[in-house]
């Protein structure tokens, strides 16, 4: 016989939309508080390598990040995983020790927005906490790993990374790592082609990576995972999957989204695919594409640099001088294609396996949800397009948080 905790039974009747629609911000008008549903949840949202520690991204303040706790506040999002990315490099011993170093730098700034803002944000290690910080009128930091190279091919640091608060794993980014292959193997460098032969999916590693975050309760995530590895961790892992940030590959042909089988597939399991608003993943624009790439090489040189270093030139001036003038000729995709990926995946999927996802200061942003002062906007498009309260209610957290419950679950049994 199943055991279901109280929070399990809450979790359950806020994915079945039975809840009555959650209290909003201290502040919100009457307009607002009748669109909110229980919870918003973003579950990837990217911070810089300095975060809090330079002025310029103290996110108590208003700030040129497109998620600080003001636009949080003032959009009605209520709860991010604040993402602890670092770039893949060479799998070897000088590799992974920096890897380390560069995931300690975002934990400790994690560290230093609860400390410096505990009346605003609190951690959330589990969902009860997320809802009860919601009720409390205050946001959630919930924290997930983007690329498992930074756990430096020790399986000690994933426990580790468990006691600091990440409750999801992503297994690779871009580029083959030592726990699997990805949707975008650096082929440039001799990585075999997805879906090739040479694509051998996950290794011993990973496997043993899935079976610890089963054990402690930590989500398996497979966004950026090559179509191989995402199979493996379907057969591997003992809970339910996330794909945190992900699109439709039936809608946009793109590596990084999911075909319809797989979408079946993490549906069949219990998981949930977090629908994600990225220029690229959901408009196909080569011209804009280029004319990032000239501006960015641009603003580089400017500023005496061999090449663009997104934390030091994204917030620049002429970054957003430069960005602005592109969107006149080459425009972002909308909220109406937003809501198309989400459409599609809610029919392939089903409605309760289906969530947001933003990747906000991580290229993420479109037009209408352009940073997260800007969420109600995602609210009001999926009402516009016939979805009902339950339905956003399941979406936008009922869903994630289902699904992070059962992994809870699944460790203690």
């Amino acid at each position: 016989m199943k055991h279901f905790s109280p929070h399990t039974l809450m979790l359950g009747a806020l994915a079945s939309g039975l809840l009555a629609f959650g209290q909003p911000a201290a502040g919100a008008t009457q307009t607002a508080r009748l669109a909110d549903p229980p919870i918003t949840i973003d579950t990837h949202v990217d911070i810089p390598f300095t975060y809090m520690r330079e002025p310029r991204f103290d996110v108590g303040k208003d700030t040129r990040l497109l998620v600080d706790l003001g636009k949080m506040e003032r959009g009605g999002l209520n709860a991010a995983f604040f993402v602890i990315w670092v770039p893949q490099g060479p799998l070897t011993p000088a590799g992974y020790a920096k890897a380390v170093r560069q995931a300690e730098k975002k934990y400790e700034g994690i560290e230093r927005m609860l400390m410096r803002y505990p009346d605003r944000i609190r951690l959330a290690t589990t969902p009860a906490q997320a809802m009860a910080n919601r009720r409390a009128g205050l946001l959630s930091a919930m924290i997930g790993i983007e690329n498992s190279y930074s756990l430096g091919h020790d399986i000690h640091r994933l426990d580790a990374a468990y006691d600091r608060g990440a409750r999801y794993v992503g297994l690779v980014h871009v580029g083959d790592n030592d726990l699997c292959t990805s949707s975008l193997p650096d082929t440039k460098y001799g990585e075999p082609a997805m879906n090739s032969a040479g694509d051998k999916g996950m290794s011993a590693f990973g496997r043993q990576v899935v079976a610890r975050a089963n054990q402690l309760g930590m989500m398996v995530d497979i966004s950026h995972a090559s179509d191989r590895c995402v199979r493996d961790a379907l057969a591997y892992s003992k809970a339910p999957i996330i794909a945190s940030h992900s699109g439709a590959r039936a809608v946009l042909d793109h590596p990084r989204n999911l075909p319809d089988d797989l979408l079946r597939a993490i549906a069949a399991k219990g998981g949930v695919i977090q629908a994600v608003a990225y220029k690229e993943f959901l408009k196909h624009d080569p011209g804009r594409e280029a004319a990032e790439k000239k501006l960015q090489d641009a603003v580089a040189k400017a500023h005496g640099d061999a090449e663009y270093d997104s934390d030091k030139d994204d917030y620049l001036p002429a970054m957003a001088r430069g960005m602005a003038e592109i969107e006149k000729t080459y425009p972002l995709p909308t909220l109406d294609d937003y809501v198309k990926q989400i459409r599609h995946m809610v029919q392939v999927a089903g409605i309760d396996h289906v969530g947001i996802a933003s990747d906000f200061d991580g290229g993420g942003g479109i037009t209408g949800w352009k940073d997260a002062s800007e969420t109600r906007n995602v609210t009001m498009a999926l009402r516009h397009a016939g979805f009902s309260d339950a339905d956003i209610a399941k979406i936008w957290g009922g869903n994630l948080l289902r699904v992070w419950g059962e992994v809870e679950r699944d460790a203690q049994r």
